[in-house]
């Protein structure tokens, strides 16, 4: 088993329960951690052995574009985009940050985590 990182994927969506959220939209963080059995890419160097990490960033970027109320809900859809489109993919899990929300004081950002496995 191997580990691929896509870190700091950064968007502009439109999630949130506020009305205005979804209106003037926010900045988002996106980080991701895939692990798969690297062993085979490593000794074929073929990108059709691997996790791709522009597949894994598409992804994200897609799902992000799709307003949600919860960044909760935009999460499991990109877990189980992953798992469905990649058979490669053994576990995975994604942290997704709005940056500077609109919670009443000085907060750098709010995260959620969540993870999947392949049964």
């Amino acid at each position: 088993m191997g580990i691929i990182k896509v870190e700091n994927i950064r968007v502009f969506a439109y999630h949130g329960c506020l009305k205005e959220e979804t209106k003037i939209g926010s900045d988002y963080r996106v980080d991701l951690e895939v692990k798969a059995d690297l062993q085979t890419s490593a000794a074929t160097d073929a990108l059709s052995d691997t996790v791709d990490y522009v597949f894994l960033n598409r992804v994200v970027r897609e799902e992000m574009l799709r307003p949600t109320h919860l960044l909760e809900t935009v999460g499991k859809r990109i877990l189980d985009r992953i798992m469905a489109e990649s058979s490669k993919v053994q576990h995975a899990i994604v942290w997704v940050s709005k940056l500077n929300p609109p919670i009443g004081g000085d907060v750098e950002r709010v995260t959620i985590q969540m993870q999947k496995s392949r049964k």
